[in-house]
């Protein structure tokens, strides 16, 4: 349809009627083949054995784990036995067979469809001795990261391909015909402007290994994505196509994979980094983009067992507890398959990393465009699976470009995508062409190439380790070091500096003092010397006593085993007492030694050895007065994973979960960076309020808290209120009706879904605020308003039912959502209160201050910040100034007193006791746990050196045993096209010639290109100097008349590729 559409471009003297009526036909063809499309995928997939959904549920599938592989005979009487010993014999399962080219192979999970699993049936499964877990079988939305590349208006004889945004930029009505939200899966995916298409195997320098002899012969990479097409004219070494999923094609019909393949293996057009490698394409997405964690269990088996050297997966999801996917994932790199995935598409907001490239054995890609900015796009650090640990790890681990790259097109041609999809196999390709190149593969393992990607990088200028991880892909100086690499152990990052920023943020944000919270810097221990290893001794703390290395003290904790080729190193770093009063800067290192058994040593019991140095530079400042310094609570924050804790935004419908960590370093970083632009220090509270000196502190900042608290909190609390320690609550909504209308059907476990809490768990709140004749109510409110001049808005945030009478209270006029959610009904409701100040009556007592909604200092979906307001706030809680704006306002109104209805209970049956920190089930009524030591570090003991430190902590890392100049190149000269923008209608392919291949690309082939193109060139000129003589040689004719030119007029449809062009006379 296409190609007729940019035929009738053609211009040809047609009448419009006929142009009109050729299209419509061409039109309804369209759609119809559209419509018979759905239905057929309809049918297919109503004929598959996966459950039905009801309002009632689902009776989900099981994957069941085993201890090691078996045939499916074993596997088959394993379940039998244990389904046996449970005591149902009513129970109805079977074994869902599998359709796959792993099937004839021994297997290590079983995927088995039970009606109605008690949870006795499941323990007893995972009480069997071969058995080792039993999860849900989830749909697998860790989706495709690409986002549009928007395209110029195209001439009539060009085609385009477009791709939509997930999530748009506007508040849209709640959809409530069906009564629960859909889990997309998908989440914010913003659009860049164009980048310039060009071949990035070239641009990155791949062209002088391809005249090395290096082109990715012998390296077998796999593509795990939407398939590729039988005989797609890019490709040359497409060794096996496999399918996993639930449709009848090995065949791409979306064009991601392709474009993945062809930016890895390409050999002509649009190029890819190695096209001499071995292409392994498994097709485990639907057209539909779906995929099931089981699908991926049984490919990456395969891939095992095919012996896969790299694996691209351009895929990612926020959930980090897929067990079973993650532990796959650890087994694949453990067999020494260099995995390469996306770090997602949800930035600019921090936090946003994704799975499984935020695990340590993968090499995390972010994207950057032409011009070396970090993309938009592109996510951001820091790890979030770790916090309730401390803190995050460093990803992404390298960034390349992601945008606007050009790549294979579906069938033949060129395209251009953007996205962290795209940044993933410029890695993967480049990781493929640098395997190609090392002559002893066994040095080759998913530690040692991670090492060389990250020590050869180059670092952006004005970007933050969150953001760019160690740096831009170099591939040249890669290869370089791969090429003179000795097995060995490093650190990432390399060294501790919190005076170095940008680059060290938010570590280098804020000096440390003593008495604060002891920073954490949570630091990967790379070990390229075996899949397993382990720390010799202790590390050891060296601190220079030239450089006061003696005024901060360092605690250390560590991984018992490195595996797979990885571990962690925390280091938490804290102000001696002798220098509660001093400034300046100290230093210091860490020394750590790694020992794996050696896999090819004669002598049995042989052992490599490495000792890496960690150093270590602080800025140091007095106490800060206790009015500046203000203490997060972290500690009663509840994410997802692994529940369903929703948005406090109830409008993002597309985004219901709440999923970036609630950290001042991620999705509050705003929030962070302005107060400490007004002078205040942010510490940030990891354990309960038991837990810290609230003497020391002036405000508790306590804001989106879904966590319960145990009573000795809730006691501590007031006490400490009662001795001066300030508190500031931003809540959310909390309603029990809309909580069980906005359930949603979960296309991950294939369950539905009710939250354990609403945006935040205000019947918990309200218990530790009572004291105080204060609580919020279960109301949720929306709305435009300004106070104090300032513009605000109300994002589903709640009410203040209860205040005591001597406190002052803001109201204002405000929609009733709630009605909106339940009953389709809009209502606007007058003196809503939101905001309440307090001082508590007390000598010397502290003040309070409550605000109902949290959105305006969330970076997730705030649309109007109020960090004007926070500061009011902050000089209420900390000087005792009431802010004359809001104690004046015309909006104050008199107390609630909480007669009016009755405050918000806890749901009925709700699971939070699951991922609660306080909660244990107790004979269906949930409790208290017993109360948690606090947290106690062990701090090293220090081995001074009397030697002076290095001045200048950054270097480009340097592995142990490299020379780079020990590594010769050719002498080319470096590919450096310049930029410029590309003229509507231009092509942007820069096209090698189809006789100079990679292949087949040496030295001397290079250097007869110049005397070639020398020699055409002249060729060319002579021709038009023949011409142009021959033109002046003839007579002159005299010029016909010119006759009237027909007028062109091109049509574009919106959202089609057709193009028509009318001719008017």
């Amino acid at each position: 349809t296409v190609k007729d559409a940019n035929e009738s471009c053609m211009r040809f003297k047609i009448s419009p009627l006929r142009h009109i009526t050729t299209f419509l036909f061409q039109y309804i063809a369209m759609f119809c083949h559209l419509i018979l499309d759905i239905c057929v995928t309809w049918i297919d997939e109503a004929r598959q054995p996966y459950c039905t959904v009801s309002s009632d549920g689902c009776s989900p599938q099981y994957i069941i784990a085993f201890t090691g592989y078996f045939s499916a005979k074993a596997r088959s009487l394993y379940i039998s036995s244990a389904l046996r010993n449970s005591g149902d014999g009513a129970l109805e399962w079977h074994i869902v067979p599998r359709q796959n080219p792993a099937s004839d192979f021994p297997s290590d999970f079983e995927l088995v469809h039970i009606h109605q699993a008690s949870p006795s049936s499941l323990l007893t499964l995972e009480d069997h001795p071969y058995i080792k877990r039993v999860t849900p079988q989830r749909k697998v939305f860790r989706m495709l990261k690409y986002i549009p590349s928007p395209e110029p208006a195209a001439p009539c004889n060009a085609t385009r391909q477009s791709w939509q945004s997930s999530r748009p930029f506007r508040r849209t009505s709640l959809s409530l015909g069906s009564g629960f939200w859909h889990a997309t899966g998908r989440h914010s995916s913003r659009r860049l402007l164009r980048a310039i298409p060009r071949h990035v195997a070239q641009i990155l320098q791949a062209d002088v290994l391809w005249q090395m002899g290096h082109t990715g012969s012998g390296v077998k990479v796999a593509v795990f994505d939407t398939g590729l097409s039988e005989k797609h004219p890019h490709f040359k070494n497409v060794k096996e196509r496999t399918n996993w999923t639930n449709e009848k094609t090995l065949d791409d019909g979306l064009g991601h994979g392709t474009f993945v393949a062809g930016v890895i293996a390409s050999m002509r057009e649009c190029q890819g980094f190695a096209p001499d490698s071995e292409l392994h394409i498994f097709r485990v997405f639907t057209n539909n983009q779906v995929s099931y964690t089981s699908w991926f269990l049984d490919a990456f088996n395969y891939a095992i067992l095919k012996k896969i050297d790299v694996l691209n997966l351009s895929i990612g999801g926020p959930d980090f507890m897929d067990h079973p996917f993650v532990d796959k994932v650890w087994e694949l790199t453990a067999n020494r398959v260099i995995m390469v995935s996306a770090i997602g598409n949800d930035g600019p907001l921090y936090g946003t990393l994704n799975n499984p490239a935020d695990q340590m054995d993968v090499i995390g890609v972010g994207g950057i465009d032409f011009e070396d900015n970090i993309a938009r796009f592109s996510s951001r650090g820091m790890t979030t699976w770790e916090l309730p640990g401390g803190y995050g790890r460093v990803k992404p681990d390298i960034v390349t470009y992601g945008s606007g790259v050009r790549g294979s097109g579906l069938k033949e041609g060129c395209r251009s995508l953007s996205g962290t999809s795209v940044a993933s196999p410029v890695v993967a390709g480049a990781v493929t062409l640098l395997v190609s190149t090392v002559l002893n593969r066994e040095l080759v393992n998913p530690a040692s190439m991670k090492q060389a990607l990250i020590a050869s990088a180059r670092r952006l200028p004005g970007v933050n380790m969150f953001e760019q991880g160690h740096g831009k892909l170099d591939l040249i100086r890669a290869y370089q070091i791969l090429n003179s690499y000795k097995p060995q152990a490093s650190l990432s990052p390399s060294y501790i500096d919190l005076t170095e920023c940008p680059y060290m943020w938010p570590y280098c944000s804020q000096p440390i003092y003593y008495g604060g919270m002891p920073t954490i810097v949570n630091v990967t221990i790379l070990n390229g010397m075996g899949v397993t290893g382990r720390i010799v001794d202790k590390p050891i703390w060296q601190p220079y006593l030239p450089q006061n290395g003696d005024h901060i003290d360092v605690a250390v904790s560590y991984s018992p085993v490195l595996w797979p080729w990885a571990g962690y190193l925390a280091v938490s770093i804290s102000v001696a007492k002798k220098a509660a009063s001093w400034e300046g800067v100290a230093q210091g290192h860490v020394m750590v030694t790694v020992v794996s058994p050696a896999e090819n040593d004669v002598k049995a019991g042989g052992e490599l050895t490495s000792t890496v140095k960690l150093p270590i530079k602080v800025k140091i400042v007095p106490t800060p007065p206790r009015s500046k310094r203000v203490l997060w609570d972290q500690y009663h924050n509840l994410r997802y994973p692994p529940g369903y804790f929703p948005r406090d935004n109830l409008r993002m419908k597309n985004d219901p979960l709440d999923w970036n960590g609630d950290h001042i370093h991620t999705n509050f970083r705003d929030m962070y960076q302005h107060l400490r632009s007004m002078g205040y220090f942010v510490e940030v509270l990891g354990a309960p309020i038991t837990c810290f000196d609230a003497s020391q502190y002036g405000t508790l900042l306590m804001v989106d808290s879904e966590e319960e608290y145990f009573p000795e909190e809730i006691t501590k609390l007031r006490r400490d209120i009662d001795n001066g320690l300030s508190l500031i609550i931003f809540s959310d909504w909390y309603n029990t009706s809309v909580m069980r209308k906005v359930k949603f059907y979960d296309e991950n476990t294939r369950q539905w879904w009710m939250p354990d809490t609403g945006g935040a768990n205000v019947p918990a709140l309200n218990d530790l605020i009572s004291v105080w004749g204060m609580a919020f109510s279960d109301g949720l409110y929306e709305g435009d308003f300004t106070l104090a001049d300032h513009d605000m808005y109300y994002a589903s945030g709640c009410s203040i039912a209860r205040f005591p009478e001597d406190g002052i209270v803001i109201a204002k006029n405000l929609k009733d959502q709630g009605l909106e959610v339940l009953k389709q009904e809009t209502a606007v409701v007058e003196g809503v209160p939101i905001l309440g100040l307090y001082q508590t009556p007390s000598d010397g007592g502290g003040r309070i201050a409550l605000y109902g909604d949290s959105n305006c200092i969330d970076d997730s979906h705030r649309q109007k910040d109020c960090f004007w307001m926070l500061d009011a706030l902050l000089q209420y809680t900390s000087y005792s100034m009431t802010p004359p704006s809001l104690s004046h306002s015309h909006s104050r109104v008199a107390p609630p007193t909480g007669t009016e209805r009755p405050l918000p209970q806890r749901l009925e049956g709700n699971h939070l006791y699951r991922y609660s920190k306080v909660l244990e089930p107790h004979l269906g009524d949930p409790k208290p746990r017993p109360l948690p030591a606090c947290p106690h570090l062990s701090w090293a003991k220090p081995q001074p050196l009397n030697e002076t430190a290095p001045s200048n902590l950054w270097k480009h890392q340097k592995l142990l045993s490299v020379d780079l100049d020990k590594v010769a190149l050719p002498n080319v000269r470096a590919y450096r096209p310049q930029v410029r923008p590309l003229s509507p209608g231009e092509s942007g392919a820069w096209d090698i010639p189809g006789g100079i291949m990679p292949g087949r690309y040496n030295q001397d082939v290079g250097q007869t290109i110049p005397v070639f193109a020398f020699l055409g060139a002249m060729v060319v000129l002579s021709f038009f100097v023949v011409q142009l003589t021959k033109s002046k040689s003839k007579p002159k004719r005299r010029k016909p008349r010119i006759k009237r030119p027909t007028q062109t007029h091109c049509l574009h449809f919106p959202g089609s590729s057709l193009t028509k062009l009318f001719l008017y006379e």
